[in-house]
């Protein structure tokens, strides 16, 4: 068992070690403050330019916020703001239609023309027993 003297000698010794950590850490903090108000008396305005943006663009980013709120909020005006869909004319359909007609006549000649230069291969008659192989470990 320690005696009281020990005990005692051992908190005072402790009290002044965290007085001088103390003594430290207020050292420590006094001097980070310091250097912020250093740092910022003597930094220039900004160390770097910031990019400029054209007055058109700064426009189309305002006009497509707005509407996203617009959206958000339901308002009419949103609803109004969304392009109609664009619909395909009559003529365009139709060559549209023509040309895949065109395509898929091709493509079946060309088919007709490869199966018969290339008969048929029947799996089951080519193909011969298997070979199994095993590694040497």
């Amino acid at each position: 068992m320690y005696f009281r003297s020990q005990i005692n000698a051992a908190i005072e010794g402790s009290e002044a070690r965290k007085s001088r950590i103390d003594a430290q850490i207020a050292d420590l903090r006094s001097m980070l403050s310091s250097a912020r108000v250093e740092a910022s008396v003597n930094a220039p305005a900004r160390a770097t330019t910031r990019r400029k943006m054209s007055a058109a663009a700064r426009k189309r980013i305002g006009d497509a916020q707005r509407k996203r709120w617009a959206v958000s909020k339901g308002s009419a005006s949103a609803k109004e703001a969304v392009k109609p869909r664009r619909k395909l004319s009559a003529a365009g359909r139709a060559n549209i239609v023509a040309a895949l007609k065109k395509r898929w006549a091709a493509n079946k000649s060309g088919l007709a023309v490869a199966k018969k230069a290339a008969p048929k291969k029947s799996a089951s008659k080519q193909a011969g027993p298997r070979k199994v192989t095993t590694k040497a470990a």
